[in-house]
């Protein structure tokens, strides 16, 4: 029989937070799969975990697919772990996780910690539908193409952002979302963990004063029905139709084109959207 290939969530800062089943599945396989061995090895040094650790990361994951999976065909377990949290979200281990199944190794999560999961479940806003957006794209044009998409999302979003990106973002945010409730949690559940609420102005004021260091989670308050039903301003996929549409209309014309689309942003702005 093939080993068992297990998909172990590690603490996201506060090393009690690991779970004893995590512990003894990690002392007994016979290979870890980690992100980084020295953020691993801090971790099981803590608990006395001396099982052999091998790097499989976003840039050497393809090379190390072929030797675990052998592994796994040999009859011996894994455990995949990221730096923090729960693997393969945001994080690397899918395509292990997709080569094992292919090969017919049965893969167990070994669930735990998630800043996802932790900041929304003490964010206040609605957590019964909700989506997660992992990281906004780097450059300021995806960032704010990505934004102008999620506008008109009704559902709670949860979000990822680097500490060198985080007053961009939430500038972006304060444009294109507008003053909507946004909550952000820094170095959760370490020493210094802090968690931010108000609309991106405020919540940028407030990174200010408290500084930008660490990983950071959002929780972002999803639209209303009106502004979902086109009573907001047009987003950018809306004013694209609207260029095409008049382009049609005026024959080809594009300053007039130009014009018409102008206007449509400008009505939008003011919730008639329907008016061309």
């Amino acid at each position: 029989m093939s080993g068992v290939l297990y998909v172990v969530a590690t603490p996201i800062g506060n090393l009690d937070d690991v779970s004893p089943r995590a512990l003894e599945v990690l002392r007994s396989v016979a290979r870890i799969a980690c992100e980084d061995t020295r953020r691993t090895a801090r971790l099981l040094a803590r608990y006395g975990v001396r099982t052999p650790m091998v790097s499989c990361h976003s840039f050497n994951e393809s090379k190390r697919i072929e030797p675990l999976v052998e592994l796994l065909r040999e009859g011996r377990d894994v455990a995949l772990v990221s730096d923090a949290g729960t693997p393969c979200v945001s994080d690397p281990g899918t395509r292990l996780v997709r080569a094992a199944l292919d090969a017919g190794v049965r893969v167990v999560p070994v669930p735990g910690p998630s800043a996802a999961v932790a900041l929304l479940s003490a964010s206040g806003l609605p957590a019964d539908r909700f989506v997660f957006e992992g990281y906004l794209p780097p450059r300021a044009a995806g960032r704010r193409r990505r934004l102008e998409e999620l506008r008109a999302e009704t559902r709670t979003m949860v979000l990822f952002e680097a500490p060198h990106r985080i007053r961009r973002a939430l500038e972006d945010m304060a444009g294109i979302l507008g003053e909507r409730q946004v909550v952000v949690g820094r170095e959760l559940t370490k020493l210094h963990e802090a968690i931010l609420r108000g609309t991106p102005r405020q919540v940028l004021a407030a990174l200010a004063a408290g500084g930008e260091r660490g990983e950071f989670t959002l929780v972002v308050a999803g639209a209303s029905e009106p502004a979902r039903e086109g009573a907001g301003p047009a987003g950018r996929g809306q004013i694209r139709r609207a260029w095409r549409q008049a382009l049609l209309e005026t024959g080809g014309d594009p300053r007039s084109a130009l014009r018409r689309a102008a206007l449509f942003r400008l009505l939008s702005e003011l919730g008639e959207t329907d008016a061309r």
